[in-house]
């Protein structure tokens, strides 16, 4: 045995990668390296909180991310040997005790709107809070039964769709709310395209599109889905629609400016929130490969897990390149340093 292998194997572990780069709490993080011991089982910190290690080898680790863990600063340690500190993103907790079933949003202010919607013909006390730059929780709305999709317009107004009755309601900054459009049937996601027309999303097989004017067109038609329609437009001013189903290998849609209706991408399970960055890359929350979190889909390179985290519905970016994620119990901010792609 040289003894070039006897120093490598002897020696403090070494990371020389993490996938994904970036979690929430309950997410796995794919840690890979030399050194990590064989025969037992490492130890991974994340800052100063220990992360309980759901697979260890010698070369391969795979750590979930605790509750408690808000540092990235991720190491890996071997009896009395630790790597050096390699880095990763790991989402902050900003709010528990909500309800979203779809992507939040960010108004120019930095404040950060999420839904309590509750389970069918449940009348929750609060139906959109909003939460503070400072991350301060408030109720923000009431009075809406199963409020589902929210989007904002250049104006700071916020759109509030309900799922019980097929309402769309228009929000001003300070809380006065007034119908925006009706029959919308089992109305989901909402998404605004460049020219301010609103897309809803009717679960049960309709795109439909409100004009400025507030004109309602039936915009595109599409596989009925079991929970909702979640929405977002692309660079070139296409739709792109997720609809889970049944099916464990579901589908992106993209709908042409005319409502023609193609696959994008199938392979994904139950994708549901999505949102573009600034370079046109399409981020999904779902599961790749058994892997839950958020996939990006960039054309040209295979799908790739982003962000590892469970039971997430929808996620969101912000002025300041941080991505807002929600799981169906509470909100996250993420630092991932990249910019969104918003209404011009």
């Amino acid at each position: 045995m040289s003894m070039a292998f006897r120093k490598i194997t002897n020696g403090q572990p070494r990371i020389a990668a993490i996938l994904p780069q970036a979690a929430i709490a309950g997410g796995e993080l794919e840690i890979r390296g030399t050194g990590f011991g064989k025969g037992q089982r490492p130890r991974v910190t994340l800052g100063e909180v220990e992360a309980h290690v759901v697979v260890g080898s010698d070369s391969f680790v795979v750590a979930r991310v605790p509750e408690a863990a808000s540092v990235g600063e991720l190491v890996v340690r071997r009896d009395d040997q630790a790597s050096s500190a390699a880095s990763c993103e790991i989402g902050v907790s900003v709010a528990t005790n909500v309800h979203p079933v779809g992507n939040p949003v960010v108004s120019a202010d930095g404040a950060i709107y999420t839904t309590l919607s509750g389970s069918r013909g449940q009348k929750t006390p609060v139906s959109v809070y909003r939460i503070a730059p400072d991350y301060q929780l408030k109720p923000f709305l009431s009075d809406v039964m199963n409020a589902t999709g929210l989007a904002m317009d250049r104006e700071g107004l916020l759109y509030v769709s309900s799922r019980y009755d097929g309402v769309i309601y228009q929000v001003t900054p300070h809380g006065s709310m007034s119908v925006y459009a009706e029959g919308m049937g089992i109305a989901t996601g909402l998404a605004f395209d460049q020219e301010e027309n609103l897309y809803v999303g009717d679960r049960s097989g309709t795109i439909f599109k409100i004009g400025r004017e507030r004109q309602i067109y039936v915009f595109a038609t599409l596989e009925p889905s079991i929970s909702a329609y979640h929405l977002a437009f692309g660079p070139e001013d296409c739709l792109y629609v997720t609809g889970p189903t049944t099916s464990s290998f579901d589908s992106v849609y993209r709908v042409s400016p005319s409502g023609e209706v193609e696959l994008f991408y199938r392979g994904l399970g139950r994708p549901q929130g999505l949102a573009f960055d600034l370079p046109g890359r399409l981020y999904v929350a779902a599961s790749l490969g058994g892997r839950k979190g958020i996939v990006r889909l960039e054309p040209g390179r295979p799908p790739e897990l982003f962000l590892s985290g469970p039971h997430i519905v929808g996620l969101a970016f912000t002025a300041s390149r941080a991505l807002v994620v929600a799981t169906n119990a509470g909100i996250y901010r993420v630092d991932v340093g990249i910019a969104g792609r918003h209404l011009a």
